[in-house]
C-alpha cells in the first residue's frame, strides 16, 4: 500500500479525482440551474418593445415604429402574469402616490339641482298709466320726479280746459229746466262724469254756481312713479299719459332657463333664491309660468315666480340667483356615480372598473350617461350595482394605461364589435403603400375609427378590406382617417407635409 501511494503518478491522479469531486459537490445545483433557466425564459417573455411617441405600438422584438420610424425601446410589463392583457396593473405604492381612490356603485333616487339667474321685475298686472281725461294745459304739477310714491286719490296735476268751462255752463243752464227737460240735465251731468268728475265735484259746481276753470287729475292707484311724461305748461289731449305708476307691493322674479334646463322645470316647482343686495336673506316661491317660446337671441326661456314685497325690499332690476331641486321620477332607482369618475373622449364616456381582489388592477369600461346631477351622473348602461370604480385619480390610471399601450381614453381598442349583424357592412378600396410598416399604419388608422370591426391591407394588390357597423361609420370616414396618417386612398389624398414625414421605405409617390 505504501508503495502504491509512493508512486507519484498514482498520487497525482488521486488528487485530481478528489478535486473534481469537491468541485462538483460545491458548484453543481440542479434546482438553481433550472430556476435560472426558467427565470430567463419568463423575463424574455415579459420584455416588450414600444415607441416612446406612440405607446400603443407593442412588439416582442426590437425594431422601428411603424408610425414614426423611431427606434423601439424596451418596456418590461409588470402585468405579464395577468390573465387580462387589457387591464392596467398598478403597484399599491404607485396607486397611493397617485392618490387613486375607488367607490362602490349604488342605486339612488336622483335629484337634479338646476341653478338659475334672473332679475326682479315689476308685476305687469299692477302697472297703470295716469292719463288726462280732458284736453287742456297743465297749470300745476303736484308730483315732480320719478320714483316718488303716491297713494290712491292723491292729486297729481291741475289742467286748465276751456271745454270744462263750457261743459259746466251747459250744466248750469240745463239745471234751470231739469223739471221740464230732465233728459238734457242728465246728459250734461253724464258729460262731466265721463271726464271722471265725481258726484261731489258736480254738486259743488251746481249748487253755488261755482264754475271751475281747472280740472284736478287724481291718482287711481297707489304705487311708485316710474315715469313722468309731462312738464308744467304742456298742452295735453284726452288720453295723454301723464305718469306711469308701478305697484311694488307684489313683484315678479324672471329667471333665464336654457334649453338644457327646461326638461327639469315645471309649473309648481319650488324655487329658493337670493339677491345680491340682501346677503344672508333667502326667499322661496313657486313657478307660476314658463315661457313657451325660446328667445332667438340668447336662447333662453323666462321662468316666472311671484312673491309679496312687504317693505319694498325687492326692487326692479335686482339680480337674483335661484335653485330648483327636481326629482327625476323617470330615473328612479338608477345607478349614480361621481362626475370625477367619468372621462370624455368625444362621443365616448369611460370609467375605470377595479377588478375583484386587493391588488389595484383596473380595466376601462365605456358607459352611457344620463343627466348630470350637480357633481354626479346617472348611468344608463355600462355598469352594474356593486362594482367598484375609480372616483379619484382617474387621469393617473388612464395615463398609466396609455404608457403601456393599453385601451385608454385616447387609445381605443383595436376593433369595435358589431352588436347588430344586420348593420354590418363590408367595403374594399385601394390604399397606396409599400411595406409592412405601411400595412400596420394603414390597418391601425382604419381600426381607430369608431365602428370598424376589422381591417386588412394587402401589400401586393394595395386593396384594404374593411368590415364596419353602418350605423356608426362609413367608408368615407375610414378613408379620411387613413389619409390623415399619410396614405392616399381612392377618395382622399394625404397632405404633402404628412406624406414627407413617412419613413423612406414608405414613400410611394413617384
Amino acid at each position: 500500500m505504501n508503495k502504491l501511494f509512493s508512486n507519484q503518478y498514482v498520487r497525482g491522479g488521486l488528487f485530481i479525482a478528489i478535486g473534481l469531486f469537491l468541485g462538483w459537490a460545491v458548484f453543481h445545483s440542479p434546482e438553481k440551474v433550472g430556476e435560472k433557466v426558467k427565470q430567463t425564459v419568463v423575463e424574455s417573455k415579459s420584455e416588450i418593445w414600444t415607441c416612446s411617441m406612440h405607446p400603443q405600438i407593442r412588439m416582442d422584438k426590437p425594431g422601428k415604429c411603424p408610425i414614426c420610424a423611431m427606434d423601439l425601446i424596451p418596456l418590461i410589463s409588470i402585468a405579464a402574469s395577468q390573465s387580462d392583457p387589457e387591464a392596467i396593473h398598478l403597484t399599491k405604492e404607485s396607486a397611493q402616490l397617485a392618490n387613486v381612490m375607488t367607490s362602490v356603485v349604488s342605486r339612488q333616487n336622483p335629484e337634479k339641482e338646476v341653478r338659475l339667474y334672473g332679475k326682479v321685475q315689476a308685476d305687469e298686472r299692477l302697472l297703470q298709466n295716469q292719463v288726462a281725461q280732458i284736453s287742456g294745459r297743465v297749470e300745476k304739477l303736484f308730483v315732480n320726479f320719478t320714483g316718488e310714491p303716491i297713494r290712491k286719490g292723491q292729486k297729481l296735476a291741475d289742467i286748465y280746459s276751456p271745454e270744462l268751462v263750457t261743459a259746466q255752463q251747459e250744466l248750469l243752464e240745463a239745471a234751470k229746466t231739469k223739471l221740464t227737460q230732465p233728459e238734457i240735465y242728465e246728459a250734461a251731468k253724464e258729460k262731466l262724469r265721463q271726464w271722471k268728475l265725481s258726484e261731489a265735484q258736480i254738486s259743488e259746481i251746481e249748487n253755488p254756481h261755482n264754475i271751475q276753470s281747472n280740472m284736478a287729475v287724481e291718482a287711481t292707484t297707489s304705487g311708485i312713479v316710474t315715469a313722468r311724461r309731462i312738464n308744467m305748461g304742456d298742452y295735453v289731449s284726452a288720453g295723454t299719459v301723464l305718469f306711469e305708476v308701478s305697484d311694488l307691493s307684489r313683484v315678479w322674479v324672471l329667471f333665464d332657463a336654457y334649453e338644457t334646463d327646461l326638461p327639469f322645470l315645471k309649473t309648481g316647482d319650488k324655487i329658493d333664491f337670493s339677491v345680491q343686495a340682501l346677503p344672508g336673506t333667502s326667499f322661496s316661491a313657486t313657478v307660476k309660468f314658463i315661457d313657451p317660446v325660446i328667445d332667438p337671441v340668447n336662447r333662453v326661456a323666462k321662468v316666472r315666480i311671484e312673491i309679496g314685497n312687504p317693505g319694498a325690499k325687492l326692487k326692479p332690476e335686482m339680480f337674483a340667483t335661484g335653485n330648483v331641486k327636481s326629482n327625476l321620477a323617470e330615473y328612479r332607482d338608477k345607478l349614480v356615480i361621481p362626475a370625477s369618475a367619468v372621462l370624455w373622449t368625444g362621443k365616448r364616456s369611460i370609467v375605470y372598473v377595479k377588478k375583484a381582489g386587493d391588488e389595484p388592477i383596473f380595466k376601462i369600461r365605456e358607459v352611457e350617461l344620463g343627466p348630470k346631477l350637480g357633481e354626479s351622473y346617472v348611468i344608463l348602461t355600462g355598469l352594474t350595482d356593486g362594482e367598484e370604480i375609480v372616483t379619484q385619480g382617474t387621469f393617473s390610471v388612464d395615463a398609466a394605461a396609455q404608457l403601456e399601450g393599453k385601451p385608454s381614453m385616447m387609445n381605443q381598442p383595436d376593433a369595435t364589435p358589431i352588436t347588430n349583424q344586420s348593420q354590418a357592412r363590408n367595403s374594399k378600396f385601394k390604399v397606396s403603400g409599400n411595406c409592412d410598416q405601411c400595412k400596420e399604419r394603414i390597418e391601425m388608422a382604419a381600426k381607430s375609427v369608431f365602428g370598424v370591426a376589422s381591417a386588412e391591407w394587402n401589400a401586393e394588390s394595395k386593396i384594404l378590406k374593411v368590415r364596419f357597423d353602418g350605423t356608426k361609420t362609413n367608408s368615407d370616414q375610414v378613408q379620411m382617417a387613413i389619409a390623415k396618417v399619410g396614405h392616399d386612398t381612392e377618395k382622399f389624398k394625404a397632405s404633402e407635409n404628412v406624406y414627407k414625414s413617412l419613413p423612406k421605405c414608405c414613400l410611394y409617390r413617384e
